[in-house]
């Protein structure tokens, strides 16, 4: 004869299956968690300068190293390295040569800035704000936050660039050469798109 099940084996099985669901979740979260690689046929890392005559120059970082790692609390943290032997300022073969010298980024001593920012909410790309980090040229490492775009589309930096700037002083890592020439304000520029994981 069947019959209802007791209330004492139905709570039993809602344990189960409550821990069963944790667990799920919990696994799910470690299998998203890794790194986000960022995609090269979409991504422009660069700076500006502005001349004493208004003039602006173009930098741009053709090579670099760099992806997002996927924390297990769900924060995403950036981790960036530009290689400076190879920047250029577009159209400028002699501010190209300045740039990579002892004057300004001196690649032969210091091969890479970089860029590490704290853990963050992935919602920032979306929203926009402050993206907090450290920044190390010239072997001097400082606090620098970046100023995120609020983003354009529904999914930020795969559907769309995620957008982001920020200014430093050259003064601050020692770079000041040519301070009649050149101001003293670099705008770091970033336009970044992901590499969608379509790991299962």
């Amino acid at each position: 004869m069947t019959g209802a099940i007791p209330r004492r084996t139905r709570a039993r099985r809602r344990g189960w299956l409550a821990l069963a669901c944790a667990m799920l979740a919990c696994g799910a979260a470690r299998a998203g968690a890794g790194n986000l690689e960022f995609d090269p046929a979409h991504s422009r890392f660069g700076f500006e300068l502005r001349t004493r005559w208004g003039q602006k120059l173009e930098g741009r970082f053709p090579h670099y190293d760099g992806h997002v790692v996927e924390l297990p609390d769900g924060r995403h943290q950036v981790r960036l390295r530009f290689f400076t032997a190879d920047v250029e300022i577009a159209g400028h073969p002699r501010y190209t040569e300045w740039t990579r010298g002892p004057r300004f980024f001196d690649a032969e001593k210091y091969p890479t800035v970089s860029f590490v920012s704290d853990p963050y909410d992935p919602a920032l790309l979306a929203q926009g704000g402050k993206l907090a980090g450290k920044l190390a040229i010239r072997g001097i490492q400082r606090p620098k936050s970046l100023d995120v775009e609020a983003a354009a589309c529904a999914r930020p930096a795969l559907d769309c660039d995620v957008v982001a700037t920020g200014a430093v002083s050259r003064a601050d890592y020692d770079m000041d050469n040519w301070q009649l020439a050149v101001n003293d304000r670099v705008v770091f520029v970033l336009r970044a798109r992901l590499r969608e994981n379509t790991a299962p």
